[in-house]
């Protein structure tokens, strides 16, 4: 990751007329306008695809020319690689282990947040916010996670905004133009979270991304997605996925997926120019969980955790500045309410101990590309994905090293339901079975059945291939980062924290 190569001569030209694009409009009178407004942008299953991480093989014009306004952090983390808990630590700024989301956000897992746990959207409105939710929420009780205006599965069922409609960007242009259309007669600043639905899998007729919904004919037409096909020779393919014609035809796939998800991107910053709100506007983008691919999602190696996070604060020319600070999800809400001038209330959940926010406010470090003190580690934490998946897992990842501590490590390592039945993880078992080269970077075997404690060297290992747990060598670092490590446990009094035996 990095800057080196971005953008290319060409490509300047046509992030420039994509910018055009997005400001054409004449902007109406808005009430709204001038406030301390907000936007998050939420990917599904999103990782770096993109020429701002050196994706070059696919055309992102939108999320580029929002990286142009922007800090981009090449070393952003999810506190956890799994779409409800992560989005629960993104718009509670806890790890998921505080605040209750312990796992998916489905009817028949029933995973909620605690009730006392106090939101984004729920603080803001407290403060005179005005708050909107357009598209993917996961997230639950309705108490913990109000919106004044809300457009999503939850509120709408199948229709018209079901999983598949997720990706309709037409749909959710519509729905942003309703909401930001508010602004004519109410004054209060605004918080907008736009949960895409691209590029979670989805399979079926509709392609194993969805790649061919609202594409035509018996597919039926969104009227502002233009489709982009990618030959799977042109992929890049990360160290994580099989380089095999399979698994690059799965790459293709997920590329026209987001590709819709860029042009939806553009919309939205389209609406938003057109309101004149995007120089008061406050934007942050980033992705839930790493890409639906065999050693990314539900896993907290570096792949897993590590995401995309693009923040906008039109204050400053920030032109597209990479930061090498270490970040988390957890980060986006003290960020948020400091832009806002609001503070985090005092509350407990379930301890006699205030709730404290685990993350700090990034506005005071988007023009410093490596900041001399903090942000040096990032901790992440994960029970299960679906109910029936259960794999507790606790991290603390710093500039040097990655720890993992597998706290259930005597079961077999579960892998997502979506991630199964991906052509990817078939053609894996396939060449197993037939006793083919995987040309995988690792064995089945190191995949499901890991060791208690895996250690790894970043700058000398950033494929994660050899663990140091056991090498005397790194006896003082594993015992170090042991103990930061249930030092935050404590401190967000984790439910999972047991007596370390270092065996």
């Amino acid at each position: 990751m990095g800057s080196m190569g971005w953008p290319r001569l060409h490509e300047v030209v046509a992030l420039t007329v994509v910018l055009m694009f997005w400001s054409h409009a004449v902007t109406p009178s808005l009430a709204c306008k001038g406030q301390k407004n907000i936007v998050f942008i939420i990917i599904d299953d999103g990782g770096f695809e993109s020429a701002a991480y050196n994706n070059t093989a696919i055309k992102t014009p939108h999320i580029d020319a929002l990286g142009l306004r922007s800090t981009i952090f090449d070393h952003a983390f999810t506190t956890v690689s799994s779409c409800s808990p992560s989005r629960s630590a993104i718009m509670t700024g806890l790890p998921t282990h505080e605040n209750g989301m312990y796992g998916l956000e489905h009817s028949t897992h029933h995973f909620h947040s605690f009730d006392q746990v106090q939101s984004l959207p729920l603080i803001l409105s407290k403060h005179g916010y005005r708050t909107g939710l357009i598209g993917k929420k996961h997230v639950a009780p309705l108490s913990v996670y109000p919106y004044d205006y809300e457009r999503s599965e939850q509120v709408l069922g199948p229709a018209p905004m079901g999983l598949a409609n997720l990706r309709n960007i037409t749909l959710m242009k519509e729905y942003a133009q309703e909401f930001l259309g508010g602004c004519k007669n109410d004054s209060r600043p605004i918080f907008l979270y736009f949960g895409f639905g691209d590029p979670h899998r989805c399979g079926g007729n509709k392609g194993e991304f969805c790649e061919l919904y609202g594409s035509g004919g018996e597919h039926g037409i969104i009227p502002d997605w233009t489709p982009v096909k990618y030959d799977p020779a042109d992929v890049l393919v990360p160290y994580h996925v099989p380089d095999t014609p399979v698994a690059r035809q799965d790459l293709a796939n997920q590329y026209t997926s987001i590709s819709r998800l860029d042009q939806g991107i553009g919309l939205m910053m389209k609406e938003l120019d057109s309101a004149g709100l995007t120089d008061d506007t406050l934007i942050m983008m980033f992705s839930d969980n790493g890409i639906p691919f065999p050693g990314a999602k539900t896993n907290l190696y570096e792949r897993g955790m590590g995401e995309p996070m693009f923040v906008h604060n039109p204050k400053l020319q920030q032109k597209g500045l990479h930061s090498k600070a270490l970040v988390s999800s957890v980060d986006m809400v003290p960020t948020a309410l400091d832009w806002a001038n609001v503070h985090y209330p005092n509350y407990t959940i379930w301890s006699k101990k205030n709730v404290e926010l685990q993350g700090r406010s990034l506005l005071p470090i988007l023009e410093v590309v490596e900041p001399t003190e903090g942000f040096d580690a990032v901790f992440a934490s994960h029970q299960m994905h679906e109910v029936t998946m259960y794999y507790p897992m606790r991290v603390i990842r710093n500039k040097s090293y990655r720890l993992i501590y597998n706290i259930a490590h005597r079961l077999e390592y579960p892998i997502a339901g979506d991630l199964y039945s991906s052509p990817t993880y078939q053609d894996i078992l396939s060449r197993n079975a037939s006793g083919q080269s995987l040309h995988w970077y690792k064995t089945i075997d190191q995949y499901f059945n890991r060791p208690k404690w895996e250690l790894f060297n970043l700058n000398n290992d950033p494929m994660e291939l050899t663990n140091l747990a056991s090498d005397p060598a790194h006896a003082d670092t594993l015992s170090t980062m042991q103990a930061q490590l249930k030092a935050w446990q404590v401190e967000t009094n984790d439910p999972w924290l047991i007596k370390y035996t270092h065996e």
